[in-house]
């Protein structure tokens, strides 16, 4: 079992910055991709960002440029620094890890992007 706590998120103004955090705990030593997935009210969850162990990235399309995932293996953390934030980037922001039994989720953490 992997557990993931999120933290970072919050309330700022279009054009800002935020950097969420996400700790596993438990097996890690088992965690293969982690990443950033976000849902907004009334939309499907979908992906923001992954990265691998070795330290490959993959963002989605909306956030490239502004967003960087990056991974603390040693801390078995990742994080996502996100700039120049829109308001269409507000939504719960969800950790993912995966190893060979299947994927976690944390609990999210919200983020509002508004004046």
């Amino acid at each position: 079992q992997v557990h993931l706590v999120e933290s970072g998120g919050g309330l700022v103004q279009p054009g800002g910055s935020l950097r969420l955090s996400c700790a596993a705990s438990g097996r890690t030593s088992s965690i293969n991709a982690m990443g950033w997935y976000r849902q907004a009210p009334g939309k499907q969850r979908e992906l923001v960002a992954t990265t691998s162990p070795g330290g490959r990235t993959n963002y989605a399309d909306s956030v490239k440029g502004r967003f960087t995932i990056s991974r603390d293996n040693a801390k078995n953390t990742v994080y996502l620094q996100a700039n120049s934030l829109k308001p269409e980037d507000t939504a719960v922001y969800y950790c993912s890890a995966t190893n060979l039994y299947g994927t976690y989720w944390g609990r999210g953490t919200q983020v509002t992007v508004s004046s």
